[in-house]
């Protein structure tokens, strides 16, 4: 059973920092963060090729959040300067392959059960 773990959510204020952590029970070749706030589709957010250490950011958090690798199981999201927007329950996800060309939903096969950052303005 592949599992994934979140910690690292919470409350800040606007401008302020978190950081996500995902432990997964493997070693996956790609990893990932997602966030979803109501009413609006999950959306990626930030993804990790393991081999490589390549990145990939959405438009919309380019330059604030950085994507990193801990151990070969672990990967955390730092999160500067959040914004109000940034508000969404935050979820790690897999996939035993590689990152290239995975930006939605259905490109991953393993997802945790997600962390909320809440960001006041």
């Amino acid at each position: 059973q592949v599992q994934l773990v979140e910690s690292g959510g919470g409350s800040v204020e606007a401008g302020g920092s978190l950081v996500l952590s995902c432990v997964a029970s493997y070693s996956p070749l790609c990893m990932g963060w997602f966030r979803q706030a109501p009413g609006k589709e999950r959306e990626q957010v930030a993804r990790i090729y393991t081999s490589t250490t390549t990145t990939y950011y959405a438009d919309s958090v380019k330059g604030r959040f950085a994507i990193s690798q801990g151990n070969a199981n672990t990967v955390h999201l730092q999160m500067n300067t959040l914004k109000p927007e940034d508000s969404a329950m935050y979820y790690c996800a897999a996939v035993r392959s590689t990152c290239l060309g995975r930006v939605r939903p259905p490109d991953f096969d393993y997802w945790g059960q997600g962390t909320q950052v809440t960001v006041a303005s």
